[in-house]
């Protein structure tokens, strides 16, 4: 603990011209008077630190001491503190570790690019839930994302639609989707299809399942280590799946007749893909510049709450059922608002 305390205190040194040793304190969690001690031992230690006496004073590092990273651009070190999602590795558990490493990189830089992390931060964040939502951090994920990064398999218990199955996993990925966490993981007891949907992707990715990270009720990392396919891409396969559960959720067809500014609006009140497709697809506008769209929705009732939105910028044409519920909101809505 004290021998980490140490090097954090050389490389804060690094990065920073001099700090006072309530600085110090603060950063490194102790007392000042444990600094000045830790200051002392560096010193035996042949490290030069320096201590400026008086109200001013502080510690530096002389003599040039410090590592750099040499061949490092301005540009190749502001993308490399943009890496990463701070909420992210916060739920990972590896925010104190995320932390260490760029206070490694900021010490080992030239110091013309020293600034390179403030400037990077103070431009862009990435806010990765989505909105009208409460984030919430699942529970087992730090357990998970440990044993995922050690190659370890999971014993898992999972809720899937209300049942609870048991299944031992070779844990391959975890992605953040609007907030939600998933887990791309092989089903290592013979027993596939007890995630949120299974596909038919390439030959590398067929047995690997996507489970949500807070449907787990117990996860346990066992002493066994899996050997992980070389040849798998998380991201493609992300990307592959993903793309498969949209498609797959669109399993009804409506018919609506929309103004300009109802197929402007169309991909903002339902799928965007199928949006642009229907849009694409559809043929010339009408007299009254209306253009009808043939539209895969998920369900009548998803499609009724959705097309409401337009108002009158959409008329649905078929199917008659939903036809005739929009017309039942439509009088009820005259009603409503009528004299």
């Amino acid at each position: 603990m004290r021998a980490a305390r140490l090097i954090k205190m050389v490389l804060l040194l690094q990065s920073r011209s001099s700090m006072t040793g309530a600085e110090l304190a603060r950063e490194l969690e102790v007392s000042e008077r444990t600094v000045a001690r830790d200051v002392l031992s560096l010193s035996e230690a042949g490290i030069p630190v320096y201590a400026d006496r008086g109200r001013t004073g502080g510690y530096r590092l002389i003599g040039g001491y410090r590592t750099r990273l040499t061949g490092l651009g301005r540009s190749e070190a502001e993308a490399l503190f943009l890496a990463g999602v701070p909420s992210a590795l916060r739920e990972l558990g590896l925010a104190d570790a995320a932390s260490a490493a760029r206070l490694k990189v900021s010490a080992a830089l030239l110091p013309e690019l020293r600034d390179a992390a403030t400037g990077a931060a103070q431009r862009f964040h990435l806010d990765a839930p989505g909105w009208y939502q409460e984030p919430s951090t699942p529970e087992l994920l730090p357990t998970i994302a440990e044993a995922l990064w050690d190659d370890r398999v999971l014993t898992a218990r999972y809720d899937r639609k209300g049942t609870e199955v048991d299944r031992v996993l070779e844990p391959y990925g975890l992605v953040l989707k609007a907030g939600v966490w998933y887990l791309a993981a092989e089903a290592a007891d013979g027993r596939g299809g007890t995630g949120d949907r299974a596909g038919d992707g390439g030959r590398d990715r067929a047995r690997c399942r996507v489970y949500r990270v807070e449907r787990f009720r117990s996860v346990a990392a066992g002493a066994d280590r899996f050997v992980r396919d070389p040849d798998f891409d998380l991201p493609a396969f992300w990307e592959e799946r993903a793309a498969q559960f949209a498609r797959s959720i669109l399993r009804d067809e409506v018919t609506v007749r929309l103004t300009p500014a109802g197929a402007r609006r169309l991909p903002h009140v339902t799928d965007r893909v199928a949006a642009r497709e229907a849009l694409d697809a559809a043929p010339d506008p009408d007299g009254q510049g209306r253009i009808t769209v043939t539209l895969a929705v998920e369900s009548p009732d998803v499609a009724c709450s959705q097309l409401l939105g337009l108002g009158p910028e959409a008329e649905v044409l078929a199917p008659p059922e939903l036809r005739a519920r929009f017309a039942a909101a439509s009088r009820h809505m005259a009603e409503l608002y009528g004299p």
